[in-house]
C-alpha cells in the first residue's frame, strides 16, 4: 500500500508521466508561449471522394495535369542528361559521378516540388501520387490523370536527350533502370520498395497540415526533405537498379531505349514503388497519424 501512494504521489509531482499516447495532451515546446497556442485547433479534412465530377469542368484541373507533365518532363531531361555526361566522361576525375548524378536527380525534385506544389501538388512520380490516392488525399480521377501526365512528360523528356546524342544515348543504356550484375530481381525490389518508402513518407511527413498547424515553431520547406529523400536513396541504390523509385521515370527511359536491356524486369519498377508507397501510406495513416482509430476529427 505504503508503495502505491507513492507512486501515485511521484505519478502527480512528475507531469511527463503518462498512461497511454492520447491519455493527456501535449506539454508545449520548450521556448513557446501561450499565444503559440492560438489558432493551432486542427480539424481533419474529409476524404476526397474517388470520382468528383467538378473537377473535369475546371481549368485548374487541366493546369494540374499540365504542370505535372512539364516538371516529369523537365526532371527527365535534366537527369538522365546528367547520366549521359558521366558515361561519356573517360575517367570518374572528369565526371561528377554517382554522387552527382544523385544530386541532379535530388536537385531537380527540389526545384520543381517547390515550383509546382502550388498548383498540382509536386508529385511527378505516379508513386508518390498511388500513395496520396490510397490516402483519400486526391480523386480517382485527379491521380489517373497525374499518372497518364507523369508518363507521358517523362517519355518526352527522354526522347529530347536522346535527340542531342543518339549514339551516346543508345551506348549509355538510355538512363533506363535495370538490376546490376551480381544482384537478384528479389534485391532490385527490395531496393526499390524501401527507397520509395523513405521518398512517400518523406511526402507524408513534409507536407502533413496537422504537423504545420500544431507545430508551427518548426518551420518546414516541404521540398527540401523530399529533394534530399530523392538524393540519399540514390546514393544508397544506384549501385543496384539505378534507383527508379519513380515508375514513370524507369517508363520514359525504357521507351524511348526500346531495347531488352530497359525492358528487363521492368515489372520490378512498378510494383516495387507501388508497394513502397502503399506501405509509406499505411505507415503515416494507421501509425502515425491513427487517424482510423480517431473518434472525432478534431485534435
Amino acid at each position: 500500500m505504503a508503495g502505491g501512494k507513492l507512486q501515485d504521489r511521484l505519478q502527480d509531482e512528475d507531469g511527463d508521466v503518462r498512461v497511454g499516447v492520447d491519455r493527456f495532451p501535449e506539454r508545449q515546446p520548450i521556448g513557446a508561449t501561450a499565444a503559440d497556442d492560438l489558432g493551432r485547433d486542427y480539424v481533419e479534412p474529409p476524404p476526397a471522394p474517388l470520382f468528383e465530377a467538378a473537377e473535369l469542368s475546371s481549368w485548374s484541373f487541366y493546369r494540374a495535369g499540365i504542370a505535372e507533365f512539364v516538371a516529369t518532363f523537365l526532371f527527365l531531361y535534366v537527369s538522365v542528361l546528367t547520366v549521359m555526361g558521366v558515361s561519356k566522361s573517360p575517367s570518374k576525375c572528369g565526371t561528377v559521378g554517382i554522387q552527382g548524378i544523385a544530386w541532379a536527380f535530388g536537385g531537380m525534385i527540389f526545384a520543381l516540388v517547390y515550383c509546382t506544389a502550388g498548383v498540382s501538388g509536386g508529385h511527378i512520380n505516379p508513386a508518390v501520387t498511388f500513395g496520396l490516392l490510397l490516402a483519400r488525399k486526391l480523386s480517382l480521377t485527379r491521380a489517373a490523370y497525374y499518372v497518364v501526365m507523369q508518363c507521358l512528360g517523362a517519355v518526352c523528356g527522354a526522347g529530347v536527350v536522346k535527340a542531342f546524342g543518339s549514339a551516346l544515348y543508345e551506348s549509355a543504356g538510355g538512363g533506363a533502370n535495370a538490376v546490376s550484375p551480381g544482384y537478384t530481381k528479389g534485391d532490385g525490389l527490395g531496393a526499390e520498395v524501401v527507397g520509395t518508402f523513405v521518398l512517400v513518407y518523406t511526402v507524408f511527413s513534409a507536407t502533413d497540415a496537422k504537423r504545420s498547424a500544431r507545430d508551427s515553431h518548426v518551420p518546414v520547406l516541404a521540398p527540401l526533405p523530399i529533394g534530399l529523400a530523392v538524393f540519399l536513396v540514390h546514393l544508397a541504390t544506384i549501385p543496384i537498379t539505378g534507383t527508379g523509385i519513380n515508375p514513370a521515370r524507369s517508363l520514359g527511359a525504357a521507351i524511348i531505349y526500346d531495347r531488352p536491356h530497359g525492358w528487363h524486369g521492368h515489372w520490378i519498377f512498378w510494383v516495387g514503388p507501388f508497394a513502397g508507397a502503399a506501405l509509406a501510406a499505411l505507415y503515416h495513416q494507421v501509425v502515425i497519424r491513427a487517424i482510423p482509430f480517431k473518434a472525432s476529427a478534431r485534435y
